[in-house]
């Protein structure tokens, strides 16, 4: 999601002898101890147990509070589960530091409430924590296409911004693995001021004309990983802002959606840089951009991107499969005035192969006074699925060099 600013500002251990506790019927009240000892010091704090209802329909807020609570105050390993069932929640703030480590076991389904009045920010923050980790088959459903209608942001910057499903905010070693998050009313997931998170094996879904969707946004993080998670939405499926550095993306599928991007950068003041961004080994279908650098004309920040790796990518029928935009302007809100203050530098495109269902396979649409420099077209082989029309690169401002790449698109 390129103009919303990275926002300010949840496993794996569901011990296998409690699962006889949970009871047959989804909603009824169960039995024994809401709070129970687990090996090594930790405890299981089981949703259903504190109050809350599977039935879709009932609040259990408090009753997932109440888990949050009881968990950060213990020490060990602490494990949260919501068991299998439709629990509807307003937001959920999860606020350390915490005594113990904090593993959330989603078996069941978190849905978020449609009512905007109860929420001041975002559904489920997950703030100042040292260990986390979320896993499970269920999922975090946002259920956005009841309030999607009141998103202004595609007319104008000072928009009320809706709450993102899931925020990691001062996170730091976190593992987020198994669940699906759908239909949020703004980003899935937002990730800042975080450090050494992986996301692996997610599905992350909405339509493709849902407002403002990212995937995963994150911001001002670092040593962040995406692997093996299937993305289709309605904005960026991974968008990287800035000061963020050491981001590791393999084997993610992403469409529909706006594709893996960098950006947008330069909107704010005191932005920072973004580098070392490896993406390789995934797959974009029918995304309207591929693989992504956008940063604004009129830049407010002084900054740099560079040492970005994209190998191995196929594209399916991708709008833009290869595209460096430093004139990026959305929805025409934004003044361009040409003043680009963002440095784009040592870039390497290798083994990029597919279709591109527009003839510009290649576009590096670079500032004329700042151009992109160390620009590497390697075996890059994507060529326009449509008729009437031959297979382009487009560049301008870009300096590198280009080799074994079709001879439309070798660009320099």
């Amino acid at each position: 999601m390129g103009f919303v600013r990275a926002l300010f500002l949840l496993a794996m251990v569901c011990v296998a002898a409690h699962a006889k506790d949970y009871p047959k019927e989804e909603g009824a009240k169960a039995e024994g101890p809401a709070t129970a000892s687990g090996g090594g010091g930790g405890s299981t704090h089981d949703v259903l147990k504190l109050g809350g209802k599977g039935d879709g329909k009932t609040d259990s807020t408090k009753a997932v509070n109440e888990a949050w609570t009881a968990a950060c105050a213990g020490t060990g390993k602490q494990t949260i589960v919501v068991p299998k069932g439709d629990f509807l929640t307003g937001p959920l703030n999860f606020t350390g530091p915490c005594k113990g480590d904090i593993v959330i076991q989603l078996d069941g389904n978190l849905l978020g409430s449609t009512d905007l009045a109860l929420f001041k920010s975002n559904w489920i923050e997950i703030m100042h924590l040292e260990s986390l980790e979320i896993s499970g088959k269920g999922k975090l459903d946002g259920q956005g296409a009841a309030v999607w209608s009141k998103n202004s942001c595609a007319k104008k910057y000072d928009c009320k911004i809706l709450p993102n499903t899931l925020v990691l905010d001062f996170v730091n070693n976190g593992l987020i693995s198994g669940i699906s998050l759908v239909n949020p009313k703004f980003f899935h997931m937002n990730v800042f001021k975080s450090k050494n998170i992986t996301i692996k094996d997610v599905t992350i879904t909405a339509p493709g004309d849902s407002p403002n969707t990212d995937g995963i946004h994150m911001g001002d993080s670092s040593k962040i990983s995406i692997i093996d998670t299937v993305i289709g939405t309605g904005d960026d499926c991974i968008s990287i802002g800035p000061g963020t550095e050491g981001v590791n993306i393999s084997g993610v599928t992403c469409g529909p959606g706006h594709g893996i991007s960098v950006g947008s950068l330069g909107r704010y003041k005191d932005e920072k840089d973004v580098t070392d961004v490896t993406v390789k080994n995934c797959v974009l279908k029918k995304s309207t951009n591929g693989v992504r650098i956008k940063s604004y004309e009129d830049a407010a920040s002084v900054l740099t991107a560079s040492k970005f790796t994209y190998e191995n990518i196929k594209m399916e029928d991708v709008a833009n499969p290869i595209i460096i935009d430093m004139k990026y302007c959305p929805n025409k809100i934004c003044t361009a005035n040409g003043n680009s203050k963002v440095t784009i530098k040592d870039i390497t495109f290798k083994n990029i192969t597919g279709t591109s269902s527009t003839p510009e396979a290649v576009s590096l649409l670079c500032s004329d006074k700042l151009p992109c420099t160390g620009v590497t077209l390697n075996d890059i082989k994507v060529e326009y699925s449509g008729t009437n029309n031959k297979t382009m690169a487009v560049c301008k401002n870009a300096k590198g060099t280009a080799t074994g790449c079709l001879k439309e698109l070798s660009c320099f």
